[in-house]
C-alpha cells in the first residue's frame, strides 16, 4: 500500500508539472531596457537595415529574428512577405518547419529517460530493436542493377552513436551518396517529410534491413540516428513519441505551438516554403517531388521524425534553449540535471574523430559546439552550441554571454546571402 501511495504521489506531481498553464508573454519578459541587458540600442537598429537589404536583394523572402539574453527578449521582429500569392507578411508568432533543429529536442527527450535509468549510452540498440542485431556494412555496389555486397559489422550500434551520427547509418537522398539513394528507396524507407501513413516501428525496422555506410563508431556520417532514437523513446517510455515530447518538454517549457503536426486552427500560421521563382524574379511556393513540404497540415500525420519532423515558433525554440542555458530548469522546475545538460551541450562525444585542439567544432550529444580554435577563427565564443534545419532555419545558444539567437526562414535553393552569419555579427556588434 505504501508503494502504491508513493507511486500515485509521483504521478500526481508529474501531471501537475506537465500541465503548467504557461503565460507565454511572461516566459520571456521585456522588462529591462536593451542597455540593461548589455546591448547598444543604436547598433541593434542595424539588424532591421540588414534584413531589409537581404530581402531587397532577393537573398531571402523574409524571416523572424529573435535574440534573448539572460531570459529576456532583446530583439524580436518579423521581416518580409511569407506568401507572395497573398502578400501575407511574416509575423513573430508564425510557425516554421524546423527540420533538423528537431534533433536537439529528441536528444534532450532521450536524456530525460537516461536519468530514469532506461538505458546506458553505450548499450547496443539491438537490446530493444532486435532487427539491428546482425548489421552489415556496404562493401561493393553495382549502379546498373542496385545490387550490392556487404561484410558483417564488427561492433553493434550503440545509443551514443545515434546521438552523434557515428552509428554507420545513413540518410538516403540527402546524403549525397547515390548508392544509398537507391538502396534506401528500394527498401521503402521514409527519410523525411511525408503525408503517407508511415509508423516509426515499420520505418525503423526497414532501416535496419539495409547495410551501414561504415563500421559503427569509426566515422561521422550525418544520418537517421535521431529517428531511431525517437523510436527508442517510445520503447523506453511506453508512450507515443509525440505524446512523450508534449508531456515532458513542450508543456513544461511553455512551447505552446511545438509539435509534429498542426491542428486546423493553427494551419494558417504555418509559413509556406518558398524558392526563387522560375521567372527569375521574386519567389514561388516550393513543390519538391521527393518531400512533401505540406506534411505538417495534411495527410496521415503518423510519421514522428525525431530527426527532422517538428514545427514551432521562434519563441518556442528559444524556450527550449533557455532551459539548457538555465542548467535544466524551466518555470522554476527541473527538467534535466546540470550534468545531463553538460552531456547534451558541452561534452565532446567524438574526441577520436574531432579532437578539440585540432577542430573548430565538436559534437556533444545534442549539438555542434565551438572549440577554442573555433573561437579564435571568429565562429563565436568557445562553448556556444548550435545546429540548423533543411528549410533554412538557424539557432545558437551561448553559455558565456547567456545569449540565444533564433532565425527562422522557410526556403529551398535561396541565395540567402549568409543571413545567419550576418545576424550573428549584428548581434555581437551590438553587445557592450
Amino acid at each position: 500500500m505504501k508503494n502504491f501511495i508513493s507511486a500515485i504521489l509521483i504521478i500526481t506531481q508529474f501531471s501537475a508539472f506537465a500541465q503548467i498553464p504557461a503565460d507565454y508573454e511572461k516566459l520571456f519578459p521585456n522588462s529591462l531596457s536593451n542597455s540593461e541587458l548589455g546591448f547598444n540600442k543604436d547598433r541593434l537598429s542595424s539588424i532591421e537595415t540588414g534584413f531589409k537589404e537581404l530581402i531587397n536583394k532577393e537573398q531571402i523572402p523574409g524571416a523572424v529574428a529573435l535574440v534573448v539574453r539572460n531570459g529576456k527578449v532583446v530583439y524580436e521582429k518579423a521581416f518580409g512577405i511569407s506568401d507572395p500569392k497573398t502578400n501575407r507578411p511574416y509575423k513573430v508568432d508564425d510557425i516554421f518547419r524546423i527540420a533538423s533543429m528537431s534533433k536537439a529536442i529528441t536528444s534532450t527527450a532521450a536524456m530525460i529517460l537516461y536519468e530514469q535509468g532506461k538505458f546506458n549510452l553505450d548499450d547496443p540498440i539491438s537490446k530493444w530493436i532486435p532487427a539491428f542485431k546482425n548489421m552489415t556494412v556496404l562493401s561493393s555496389y553495382n549502379q546498373k542493377d542496385t545490387t550490392y555486397t556487404s561484410v558483417p559489422a564488427m561492433k553493434p550500434i550503440t545509443v551514443r552513436q545515434l546521438f552523434t551520427h557515428t552509428s554507420g547509418l545513413s540518410y538516403g537522398r540527402i546524403s549525397g551518396d547515390v548508392r544509398f539513394h537507391a538502396i534506401s528507396a528500394k527498401a521503402g524507407i521514409t527519410e523525411l517529410y511525408t503525408t503517407d501513413k508511415v509508423s516509426l516501428a515499420e520505418n525503423i525496422n526497414k532501416l535496419a534491413s539495409i547495410p551501414l555506410v561504415s563500421q559503427p563508431g569509426e566515422k561521422y556520417n550525418y544520418a537517421m540516428g535521431l529517428d531511431v532514437l525517437g523510436y527508442l523513446i517510445e520503447l523506453w517510455s511506453g508512450q507515443k513519441f509525440d505524446v512523450f515530447l508534449r508531456e515532458n518538454l513542450f508543456l513544461p517549457l511553455g512551447m505552446k505551438d511545438a509539435g509534429f503536426y498542426l491542428p486546423e486552427s493553427k494551419a494558417d500560421r504555418l509559413v509556406p516554403v518558398l524558392k526563387p521563382a522560375s521567372t527569375g524574379k521574386g519567389w514561388e511556393k516550393y513543390t519538391g517531388t521527393y518531400y512533401d513540404a505540406d506534411y505538417p497540415v495534411k495527410g496521415a500525420k503518423t510519421w514522428f521524425s525525431g530527426g527532422a519532423g517538428l514545427s514551432c515558433t521562434a519563441r518556442d525554440y528559444a524556450l527550449f534553449l533557455q532551459m539548457l542555458l538555465n542548467n535544466g530548469i524551466a518555470n522554476g522546475k527541473r527538467v534535466l540535471s546540470p550534468y545531463s545538460v553538460f552531456l547534451l551541450t558541452a561534452a565532446n562525444q567524438t574526441p577520436d574523430l574531432t579532437p578539440t585542439e585540432k577542430s573548430e567544432q565538436f559534437n556533444s550529444l545534442g549539438f555542434g559546439v565551438i572549440t577554442s580554435l573555433g573561437e579564435e577563427r571568429g565562429n563565436g565564443y568557445k562553448g556556444r552550441f548550435s545546429w540548423g534545419g533543411y528549410f533554412n532555419t538557424n539557432y545558437w545558444a551561448d553559455p558565456k554571454t547567456g545569449t540565444i539567437m533564433v532565425l527562422l526562414k522557410q526556403t529551398r535553393f535561396a541565395p540567402d546571402g549568409g543571413s545567419a552569419n550576418l545576424f550573428t555579427r549584428w548581434i555581437t556588434a551590438a553587445m557592450e
